[in-house]
């Protein structure tokens, strides 16, 4: 395959895949990494798209370029796919994961991902049951570092009256936001860098500024605040343990060879092959003609 028929193939499966970053931080390649799934592989597309992560890159440049809350959408679709089926670290990842052939009901999405109200009780539970320690918890939990929020998501900290747990003035600058308990505004998840992947996330915590209640209460419990510390001190151990846990949680329920597809559309089935074979082609041509 040429670079230009690989894009529309390929690029929803990387995207889903992972966060790919567009700073130039990176993590060191020494570093221990979680075995790979069966069916994965560094250099998966080596033969078939050379040029794939080149392809990736510099499409995300583009739309993060435009809007950076995509990224944070990005991210979280990563976090969708593999629990239910403008930065950051840099780092590889296995790939050849495939699409299912199905998709995930809002009651089974819900049922896998704890609510911005949990406390971290009831996440640390949840995540233990995908193999994930409080470490990868913690570092997972960091990619609210940037991204927005509605109201509704953590209203309860508001009303009727404000979380105790929660900085006086971050909560009255709140209610500017979301004056009733009903209001569908959206604010930040970082207010202190909220357009950039670091560790500001944590240090947010350690002041109380934390927005959802899953949030602060990491640095509430005993069990997780020394994390939560450390990365709040050292960006570059949050980064090593990021890509660890992202690692990990990639390689959940993967479907590999003649399983699942690759999908032309990410947002729906192929009818057949030659669907698949179209929607491709239809790509490559107007690739052409823009060129």
């Amino acid at each position: 395959m040429d670079s230009v028929s690989c894009r529309s193939v390929f690029l929803c499966l990387l995207l889903i895949s992972t966060f790919v970053s567009i700073s130039h931080v990176k993590v060191c390649e020494a570093q221990a990494k979680p075995p790979i799934a069966k069916g994965l592989s560094w250099t998966f597309y080596h033969s078939t798209c050379p040029k794939l992560e080149s392809i990736v890159r510099n499409e995300l440049k583009k739309v993060f370029k435009k809007d950076i809350a995509q990224a944070a959408g990005l991210l979280r679709v990563h976090f969708h796919d593999c629990f239910v089926q403008s930065g950051g670290p840099e780092y590889d990842i296995p790939l050849g994961r495939r699409d299912g052939l199905t998709f995930a009901t809002r009651e089974v999405t819900l049922a896998n991902l704890p609510a911005p109200s949990s406390n971290t009780t009831t996440i640390l539970n949840s995540l233990a049951t995908k193999n994930l320690d409080p470490t990868d918890v913690v570092s997972l939990s960091g990619g609210h570092t940037i991204g927005i929020s509605h109201c509704s998501s953590f209203s309860n900290r508001l009303f009727p009256t404000q979380d105790p747990v929660m900085d006086k003035t971050f909560g009255k600058n709140l209610r500017f936001t979301c004056p009733t308990n009903t209001t569908n505004n959206t604010t930040v998840l970082d207010i202190r860098s909220p357009n950039k992947f670091d560790n500001k996330y944590y240090i947010d915590l350690m002041n109380r500024q934390g927005l959802f209640t899953s949030d602060q209460d990491l640095y509430t419990d005993k069990r997780t605040r020394g994390i939560v510390t450390s990365f709040a001190v050292n960006q570059s151990l949050f980064f090593e343990k990021f890509v660890i846990a992202m690692l990990k949680m990639g390689q959940l329920n993967v479907l590999t060879g003649n399983q699942g597809e690759i999908r032309a559309n990410c947002s729906l089935r192929n009818k057949d092959k030659k669907t698949l074979l179209t929607s491709v082609m239809e790509n490559v041509v107007e690739d052409l003609i823009e060129m």
